[in-house]
């Protein structure tokens, strides 16, 4: 009897620690919650300059500004968020550690709360002069930091992207654009400081999303070009060369093909429903080259041509033919900025060689964007269309 009251007794203690509620929780209203900060060339802000006259500086070079995305929680848990009462607030610091002037922000206001943190933007200058791989580390040693944070380019200041002319929070809104890949061939799979940080470890040359950014508004624009072994920013890809690299690698869940006919008239448009890349690497003796494979099937989603019988199979193929010809005179323009204009691999060749003949991959990986801009390369494009709405004739 006495060990069944001893037994309630410690079962009561303990139950004791289950009632304490998450006793190391923190008020909201004590925390800045950053939702993303973007990462530019230091340039010293004139509030900066104010209070280190007034004896507020400390020792430091002003190699990078961070500003910080805040979300302020009362605003944006309102409906009736205006342009003059925005749910967010923009917090900008200069130095020449991250960390170090991460902590610097508890000097000002409220300590920062990355938890919820979900873009990192990096200025053109910055990472044109900065090693990406130095400006990513602190982030990713930090364990308040998600390794899931998306990452993008800015074709300029990387803070112009955090301003908006909306109610709406510029950081939900790049987050919103990236998710449109199945809409658009300009648009590449999100790039996170986890999958960045892959890329520099295995050495290899990269993409990454940029963004531009013009009074509030914003425009996913083109890819961010890093080369192996630098990790810095060498140029960027236009978005048409960026649409023939997504159909040369076959990594898109959706988009159009505009074409146009001889006199440079809008012809028809192709919008793809599905799409598939095979590259093929071979080797013979010495010599490497390579062959693509390009298959895609879609719908006729618009006509400017005149009297189209869509049941006459000469109508549809010359359609097919146009929108080929329009894909392949994308891959072209890849192929040249990768092999001559940047001496760079990005679609993922090396991978194929690797896999397929792994001992000649070792003679040429060390130097293999070199190397690649000296292969041959070919490719079949074949599309399909299988839809062209419910009209049999035009008219």
């Amino acid at each position: 009897m006495l060990k069944i009251k001893v037994l309630t007794a410690n079962l009561l203690l303990l139950s004791l620690f289950l009632l304490t509620g998450c006793w190391d929780s923190k008020n909201i209203t004590e925390m800045s919650i950053v939702v993303g900060e973007a990462i530019d060339q230091g340039d010293e802000a004139p509030k900066e300059d104010k209070l280190d006259e007034k004896g507020g500086g400390y020792r430091k070079q002003d190699l990078i500004t961070i500003t910080w995305q805040v979300v302020i929680p009362k605003i944006a848990a309102s409906r009736n968020a205006s342009g003059d009462l925005k749910p967010y607030k923009n917090h900008s610091l200069s130095g020449d550690m991250i960390h170090q002037f991460a902590r610097e922000v508890s000097l000002e206001s409220k300590p920062l709360f990355n938890q919820h943190q979900k873009m990192f933007v990096f200025g053109e200058k910055l990472v044109r002069s900065m090693d990406l791989q130095t400006l990513i580390d602190q982030h990713f040693r930090d364990n308040e930091v998600r390794e899931s944070g998306l990452v993008l380019i800015a074709r300029g200041l990387a803070k112009d992207t955090l301003e908006s002319k909306s109610p709406e929070i510029p950081v939900d809104r790049l987050v919103r654009i990236s998710k449109n890949q199945y809409r658009s061939t300009r648009i590449l799979p999100s790039m996170t400081i986890q999958n960045v940080m892959e890329k520099i470890a295995t050495h290899s040359s990269f993409l990454i999303q940029s963004v531009a950014a013009s009074q509030g508004e914003v425009k996913f624009a083109g890819a961010a070009v890093f080369k192996q072994e630098e990790n810095k920013l060498i140029g960027f890809l236009s978005e048409e060369e960026l649409e023939g690299l997504t159909w040369l690698t076959g990594k898109s869940k959706g988009g159009v093909v505009k074409t146009t006919d001889e006199g440079n008239h809008p012809f028809i448009i192709y919008e793809l429903e599905s799409l598939k890349s095979r590259i093929q690497p071979k080797v013979s003796g010495d010599r490497i080259s390579f062959h693509v494979d390009i298959d895609s099937v879609g719908r006729l989603t618009e006509d400017w041509r005149e009297k189209v019988d869509y049941f006459d199979n000469s109508y549809l193929q010359s359609a097919e033919k146009a929108a080929e010809k329009e894909v392949a005179r994308h891959i072209d323009l890849i192929l040249h900025t990768m092999q001559s204009k940047y001496s760079v691999e990005v679609a993922g060749f090396g991978t194929q060689l690797r896999i397929h003949y792994p001992k000649v991959w070792q003679k040429v990986k060390q130097n293999w964007d070199q190397e690649f801009s000296k292969i041959p390369v070919t490719y079949s494009v074949k599309l399909k269309i299988n839809d062209y709405g419910l009209r049999r004739m035009k008219k």
